[in-house]
């Protein structure tokens, strides 16, 4: 208790609502909901990244949440960013266990074969600081680590208590959500998905799309207005000469199985 003792009623009421949130997390759309919501305030990101598993062994597994275009779980290959996390553990099992914050591009531990190799690598490039925290999971004989990247030029210390304090709650959030499993990218980084005329920001929206989120929820994800999905969605029909979305995710599936 002693980390909420130095709190303000202000504080103390914001970090009760957060958790209260946190609690009521059932689905990845909720708990992109809470990690945009006031968690923003003291944990400042645009990518989360939830890594779990025998590090040692290199059989890790992985959650991504971001309203960034293309950084999604599902679009991306383990094996491309498992040194990466490799890396994130033993500078937090040298640490002791503790939080702590890194500068990206001081630190190097970006790799230029890699980070241009996929979404999230290109994401990562815009990304000034992150942080590391972990919890051991001495049932399940495993560690899990949290990173959050951050387009700040840097996280202070109010971030490294505030990681602490929530850092139980995000791992109970997670747990509570099914991870998303593994397959190839309907548009994001598939060569094919050019040939289409797709913009960046369409390609975003179709891959939410396939996954049944109406106007309003892809809005939400993405911090636009339904009607902006809607004027996407309009272009993307007319770009791919069809009527409906049904239709237009048929037509992508097709392409990409036939590429």
């Amino acid at each position: 208790m002693s980390l909420f003792s130095s709190l303000s009623p202000d504080h103390l009421q914001r970090y009760a609502r957060i958790i209260q949130e946190g609690i009521a997390v059932r689905s990845h759309f909720d708990l992109l909901k809470w990690l945009q919501g006031e968690m923003q305030h003291y944990l400042p990101h645009e990518i989360m990244l939830a890594a779990w598993g025998d590090f040692e062994s290199n059989l890790i597994r992985h959650d991504i949440v971001s309203t960034l275009p293309g950084v999604r779980t599902d679009h991306l290959n383990p094996a491309r960013f498992s040194p990466l996390l490799g890396d994130f553990h033993n500078r937090w099992i040298e640490r002791g266990k503790t939080p702590y914050t890194l500068d990206i591009g001081a630190s190097g531990i970006l790799f230029e074969s890699w980070r241009l190799r996929c979404s999230l690598g290109r994401a990562l490039q815009g990304m000034r600081s992150s942080l590391l925290h972990g919890i051991s999971d001495r049932r399940g004989h495993h560690d899990c680590l949290y990173i959050i990247f951050s387009s700040q030029d840097k996280l202070d210390s109010s971030k490294l208590s505030a990681m602490e304090i929530l850092l139980p709650y995000l791992d109970t959030a997670l747990r509570s959500v099914a991870p998303l499993p593994h397959h190839p990218p309907l548009l994001a980084d598939s060569p094919e998905s050019e040939d289409h005329g797709l913009s960046e920001r369409e390609s975003e929206i179709m891959n939410w799309v396939k996954m049944g989120k109406t106007n309003g929820e892809i809005g939400s994800i993405l911090s636009i207005s339904a009607f902006t999905v809607k004027n996407h969605m309009q272009r993307i029909f007319k770009k791919l000469d069809v009527y409906n979305r049904m239709q237009a995710v048929s037509k992508i599936e097709r392409s990409l199985s036939h590429g």
